[in-house]
């Protein structure tokens, strides 16, 4: 879940935008239905603009490290063991 419950996307750049080792899987918090944004911006803060990604629907690649350290729940001790 996203800011505020929201839903998140699995998103990744497609080849050609970036190079290979930047074709990491951002998070992005989905807009509101009918809404269509200039551009999303992953929790990581990449900016990411119509027609450069593609949406993942499962679990594969390279996460982005910083999307899934804004993504992780807040507490002590929950990333104490985090390498």
């Amino acid at each position: 879940m996203g800011e505020n419950g929201g839903m998140l996307a699995l998103v990744r750049l497609r080849r050609g935008v970036v190079g290979e080792s930047r074709r990491v899987c951002h998070l992005i918090p989905v807009p509101p239905a009918g809404a269509v944004p200039a551009q999303l911006t992953a929790l990581c803060g990449e900016a990411i603009f119509p027609g450069e990604a593609e949406v993942l629907d499962g679990l594969r690649g390279m996460p982005c490290h910083a999307c899934l350290m804004e993504s992780a729940p807040s507490g002590p001790g929950l990333l104490a063991n985090a390498g």
